[in-house]
């Protein structure tokens, strides 16, 4: 896993690195610029472009300036630099880098304190006034610049972090930030990039590895991480010779009813399709139909009106319970019977939340490590109106480990908190999944995994990863703008066939 370290940590993991490669701070700064040029001239390539690059007085703005010069040295032909002196302080890096670009013909200007703004004719923006080290909204000159610069239209490409962004925390209301259209930031993301408070601020970001010692990094013991594929490689187990369906679990999936079978169908095929041995939807009797239609690999346990079905719960490996159920009152005997009942960890979403919501007793029967996935708005119904994405983590750390749950927030970069109080943000998916019935399918693979006896942590990291790598592969080699539940659900078995090739 990535750890994620806070902006703190980011900045003890540089010095450990300068002392202990060891290398010199400005040839550090010299490295990331190196790695900044690198990609930005692979998305840049008009040697004629006119760029301007905006620079701080701190080591973003060092950052900045050297990476004017190296664009220079690559026959950039129209690079010019404007230095924000909004403060009498500077580090020495800057210094030294502000001298080695005199040494060239770049054009380099100054805004004073207080000052009105130069024209600007460029289209592209490099963003090199703040780094990582804000820790307020912007106020003042810097405010003033940033929507001046807003107000432009123009391309902005951002050094390590827009500014007036927070690498970490909670984003203020009314912040002035810099609006980037690509972030191309050092080593790792910054855990802000992960949430939707980004979203207005950085169209697209890219992390460049930039030699910050590993193992030093992973010793900061950060609870936040992002999932890389070689992590899912490690975890996934492959099927061996002489297996049988009894080798890979019995799952069941509590879902649909009569209006809403669509719900139960796509989680209990994907429970199929993620290789649970055998897969029982406990459905309404009116939905029997469609559900022998639909997968006739799944087997029933019928649900009749005004009874609770008889279950016999050794048979099943793992339960999934929500999708469609309904709120009504049979919908809570069937919760609080399958509570009362199944011991071992289940997966818990959609109007299951929702009843946990209202019948707070039930809480006390939730098996012990069992998996909750809520949307922003289930999270909210369960655990309180949250101002931000920042608060709703801090929460999920604070309940998963209250009730020894795992707590699946889905979002974008889907996030994984365990009880011990880790956080995994997943790294695959995008906007072509935004579909109804997508978060069905997912509860239906991780039941799968829960079933073929993945721990609950490793059936949410895989299941979260798999879910979306599937959508990946179907959505982004063709550029298609939507993909459909049942076809990410389908995908799974060549998704995890590859990455466990």
């Amino acid at each position: 896993m990535l750890p994620l370290l806070i902006a703190s940590q980011i900045r003890e993991a540089d010095a450990y690195t300068i002392a202990h490669e060891p290398i010199a701070s400005i040839d550090l700064m010299e490295r990331a610029s190196k790695a900044f040029v690198g990609w930005f001239i692979n998305h840049f390539p008009d040697k004629n472009q006119a760029i301007s690059v905006y620079c701080g007085t701190g080591n973003n703005g060092g950052d900045g300036l050297a990476i004017a010069r190296m664009l220079d040295d690559h026959q950039f032909k129209k690079i010019n630099v404007k230095v924000a002196r909004f403060s009498d302080k500077s580090t020495p890096d800057f210094n030294t880098n502000l001298e080695r670009l005199k040494k060239t013909a770049i054009s380099i200007a100054e805004i004073q304190r207080g000052s009105g703004f130069p024209g600007e004719d460029c289209q592209v923006i490099i963003d090199a006034l703040l780094g990582t080290g804000l820790n307020k909204p912007l106020e003042g000159d810097y405010k003033r610049l940033v929507d001046h610069l807003n107000s432009l239209d123009k391309t902005v490409v951002a050094v390590d972090m827009p500014t007036g962004f927070f690498a970490d925390g909670e984003m203020p209301h009314g912040s002035g930030i810099l609006n980037a259209d690509l972030v191309i930031t050092f080593q790792q993301p910054k855990i802000n990039f992960l949430l939707p408070e980004s979203g207005p601020y950085i169209k697209c970001w890219e992390a460049v590895n930039i030699g910050i010692d590993e193992c030093f990094s992973h010793s900061l013991h950060s609870p936040y991480y992002a999932v890389e594929e070689k992590d899912i490689r490690k975890m996934l187990k492959p099927r061996h010779r002489f297996s049988n369906k009894g080798s890979y679990g019995h799952t069941l999936i509590v879902a649909g009813q009569p209006e809403t079978m669509g719900a139960a169908l796509l989680s209990a095929s994907a429970s199929v399709y993620a290789g649970a041995g055998l897969t029982t939807a406990c459905v309404p009797q009116s939905g029997l139909t469609a559900l022998n239609s639909y997968m006739p690999e799944i087997m029933a346990v019928v649900r009749h009106d005004m009874e609770l079905p008889q279950i016999e719960w050794d048979k099943f490996s793992a339960i999934g319970i929500g999708p469609g159920l309904g709120k009504d009152e049979l919908a809570v005997e069937l919760i609080t019977d399958i509570f009362a009942n199944y011991k071992k960890p289940m997966v818990i979403d959609a109007d299951a939340l929702n009843l946990l919501s209202v019948h707070r007793e039930l809480w006390r029967s939730i098996p012990e490590n069992s998996i909750l996935t809520p949307h922003m708005k289930e999270f909210d119904r369960l655990f309180g109106d949250h101002e931000n994405w920042w608060q709703r983590i801090q929460t999920g750390i604070q309940k998963a480990k209250e009730h020894a749950v795992f707590i699946l927030l889905k979002n974008d970069y889907t996030i994984v908190i365990s009880p011990a109080g880790k956080v995994h943000f997943n790294t695959t998916s995008n906007p072509a999944m935004a579909a109804g019935g997508m978060g069905d399918v997912l509860t239906g693979i991780i039941s799968a995994l829960l079933a073929q006896q993945y721990s609950s942590e490793d059936a949410c990291i895989l299941g979260a990863y798999l879910h979306g790598k599937a959508g990946d592969e179907l959505a982004l080699p063709n550029k298609i703008n939507v993909v459909l539940p049942s076809q990410v659900a389908a995908r799974v078995p060549l998704t995890m066939a590859k990455l466990l090739a």
